[in-house]
C-alpha cells in the first residue's frame, strides 16, 4: 500500500471516527449523565491509551517547562472545544451542531490572514458567504422557528477554540513534536479540566446500567484517540488539504448517525444548508488545487488570436 493510499485511508477513518461522537455520548446522556462527566471521563480514558502508544512507540514523556505550558493550554483550549460542543447537544439535534462545527476550517482561513497576513482571495470571501447561508438554512426550520441560541453559540465557541488550537499548534513548537506525545498531553491536561469543574461545581455521574460503561471507552478510544492521531498521520502522508477536505465527512457521519440511530428528522431545507456549509469549507481548503487543475484545463483550449 502506497503512502496516498495510507494517507487517504487514515483521513478517512479521522473524520468518520470523529462525527461518532452523538452516538456514545446521546444514550450517556439518556442515562442522566451531564456533559462534564461525560467528557471527564472521556479524557481519563483516552490518556492511558496513549500513554501505552508511547510506550510502545518508545517515545519518552519528558518535557521542558516551555512546552509543557504550551501543552498545558492547549489542552485547557481542546477541553473546553469539546464542552462547547457537548454541551450544545442539549439544545439541538447532534447532526446539526455536528454540521455548524464545521465551519471551523474557515475561521482557521481567517486567523491565518487576520494573524499570520496569509493572503485572503475573493474566493475564499465567496465560500465565507456559502457557509454562512448554509448556517442560516440549519438556524431556520420550515416553519420559521430557529435554531436555541444558546446552543448555536456554544457550537461556535466550540469551533473558534478548536481553530485556535489548530492554528497555534501547527506555527509553534509543538509542531516538532511527536503527535503522539502532543495529544497525549492535551487530553492529559484537557482532563484536569474536567476534573477541577466537578470538584468545585458538582458531582460525577456514572452510567446506571454497566454496559453503558463501554460508551465512555468507546469515546475515549474512535472520536478521541484514533481520530486525533489518524488525523496526523493523514496529514504526514498526504497533507493538510486533502485531510481537511476527508474531514467532510465528520458532519455526514454525525447526520446520518442522528437519522438512523436516534431518530433526529432530515429535511430537505436542512440538508441543503449542510451541503452548502460542505462545498464552502471544502472550497477554502482546496482552493489551490482547484485553482491549479481549472489552470491546466484552461491550457487546453487555449484562446485563438485575433486574425487568424
Amino acid at each position: 500500500m502506497n503512502a496516498k493510499v495510507k494517507g487517504y485511508l487514515l483521513g478517512t477513518v479521522a473524520a468518520a471516527t470523529y462525527g461518532m461522537n452523538p452516538l456514545f455520548a446521546l444514550p450517556l446522556y439518556a442515562e442522566g449523565m451531564d456533559a462534564d462527566s461525560v467528557l471527564f471521563f472521556r479524557y481519563i480514558f483516552a490518556v492511558p491509551i496513549l500513554a501505552a502508544m508511547m510506550i510502545w512507540r518508545g517515545r519518552g514523556f519528558a518535557l521542558g517547562v516551555r512546552p509543557a505550558l504550551s501543552l498545558a493550554v492547549m489542552g485547557v483550549m481542546m477541553a473546553f472545544s469539546s464542552l462547547f460542543l457537548f454541551q450544545s447537544y442539549n439544545y439541538m439535534d447532534a447532526g446539526i451542531a455536528s454540521s455548524l462545527l464545521f465551519v471551523y476550517p474557515v475561521m482557521v482561513a481567517l486567523m491565518m490572514t487576520c494573524v499570520f497576513h496569509e493572503r485572503l482571495t475573493v474566493q475564499t470571501v465567496v465560500c465565507l458567504f456559502l457557509a454562512l447561508a448554509g448556517i442560516w438554512l440549519l438556524y431556520r426550520d420550515e416553519n420559521g422557528a430557529t435554531l436555541s441560541a444558546v446552543g448555536t453559540v456554544m457550537v461556535f465557541l466550540s469551533a473558534l477554540t478548536y481553530a485556535v488550537y489548530i492554528v497555534y499548534v501547527s506555527r509553534s513548537s509543538l509542531n516538532a513534536m511527536p503527535t503522539v506525545k502532543v495529544t497525549f498531553y492535551v487530553l492529559l491536561f484537557g482532563s484536569f479540566v474536567f476534573g477541577a469543574r466537578l470538584l468545585w461545581g458538582g458531582e460525577v455521574l456514572t452510567p446506571v446500567r454497566w454496559y453503558m460503561w463501554g460508551n465512555l471507552l468507546a469515546l475515549a478510544f474512535f472520536p478521541t484517540a484514533i481520530s486525533l492521531l489518524c488525523t496526523t498521520r493523514a496529514i504526514h502522508y498526504i497533507g493538510s488539504t486533502p485531510t481537511a477536505i476527508l474531514g467532510a465527512l465528520e458532519p455526514v457521519t454525525a447526520v446520518m448517525i442522528g437519522v438512523a440511530v436516534f431518530g433526529e428528522q432530515l429535511t430537505l431545507r436542512s440538508a441543503t444548508g449542510i451541503v452548502l456549509i460542505i462545498v464552502a469549507v471544502t472550497l477554502v481548503v482546496a482552493g489551490g488545487s482547484i485553482a491549479r487543475r481549472l489552470l491546466r484545463l484552461r491550457r487546453l483550449f487555449p484562446r485563438r488570436r485575433r486574425g487568424k
